[in-house]
């Protein structure tokens, strides 16, 4: 089993700012305008804000799969998450009532966020098999540890196939072990071992 790496994210959302040329900035302002308060997503991406430029790959890479992925500080720019507000808990539980998945991304900076384990708490009384960690990992692309209670929730892997195609999903622990591919799961088929 093989975790994304977090350079491996970095690249994905450097080279995402570089083929539109446009500075974080002004994706961002874009993003914003074109907001629909009502829209729905597959994915509700629960991260640390410490992790921007790696979190915005790894919404790259899952849209790369036809994913929708919603990610607070690019479809809600104007909230502030630095404070825990009943403003900001209220519009994350309409965006997470508006997600079918929550991945949580586990990287070193996790451990500080103030909201992800409520994040994932709420999504979990929400919709429980649904639930996924995916572990952000520096060096060893094998090796996930984190907070026990993560051990309750699938891990996201990722797999690479003979082209060099990076795709993300879960290794069934059944019989055939088979891989179900994230963009699967999202759209509708719980994953919960």
């Amino acid at each position: 089993m093989a975790y994304l790496r977090i350079s491996e994210a970095r690249a994905a959302g450097q080279a995402a700012r570089i083929r539109v040329q446009k500075s974080a900035d002004q994706i961002l302002t874009e993003n914003a305008r074109a907001f629909d308060a009502d829209a729905k997503y597959n994915v509700f991406l629960s991260h640390s804000y410490d992790d921007a430029e790696v979190i915005l790959g790894v919404k790259k890479i899952m849209e790369s799969f036809g994913l929708k992925v919603y990610v607070d500080w690019i479809d809600d720019s104007s909230l502030d998450r630095s404070k825990v507000t009943a403003k900001t808990a209220a519009v994350l539980r309409l965006r997470m009532q508006a997600s079918s998945s929550l991945v949580y991304a586990h990287s070193p900076n996790a451990s500080e966020s103030v909201w992800m384990p409520w994040e994932l708490g709420y999504f979990d009384s929400l919709r429980p098999h649904y639930v996924w960690i995916l572990p952000l990992v520096e060096k060893c692309d094998f090796e996930f540890t984190g907070h026990e209670y993560l051990g309750l929730y699938p891990k996201v892997e990722k797999i690479e196939d003979l082209a060099g195609r990076l795709d993300l999903g879960f290794t069934d622990v059944g019989e055939r072990k088979q891989f179900i591919p994230l963009a699967k799961a999202a759209n509708g088929i719980g994953v919960y071992y």
